[in-house]
């Protein structure tokens, strides 16, 4: 369990996709570029939904990111952030705004 405080400490926006790569070396991973709008910019995040998602059905979809997570390197690439996507048996699924907002959006 985690108290109301610590829940606080994550910062969930929305981002727009603008660019979406596999990576090579890996059936899971894809390289994405997104928008978290004009306070937070452009950054590269990496997710494991290459199985499920192809770069072509990516771009141009907004997202939920975790904005505020410390940058970390997977397969040699740095990712900034980290996508929200439930789990089930047939893979990863992307957790989407129901309809479009501005990029950068928090997530209450």
């Amino acid at each position: 369990m985690i108290t109301i405080d610590d829940f606080k400490k994550i910062d969930l926006r929305v981002a727009k996709i603008l660019e979406a790569e596999k990576v090579e070396g890996s059936d899971k991973l894809v390289k994405l570029q997104i928008d978290l709008g004009e306070e937070l910019g452009k950054r590269q995040i990496v997710a494991g939904i290459g199985s499920i998602y192809t770069p072509e059905l990516l771009v141009g979809k907004q997202i939920v990111v975790v904005a505020n997570l410390e940058p970390r390197n997977l397969k040699g690439l740095e990712s900034n952030g980290m996508l929200l996507a439930a789990s089930d048996k047939d893979g990863p699924v992307l957790i989407i705004p129901e309809s479009e907002v501005k990029e950068g959006a928090g997530i209450r």
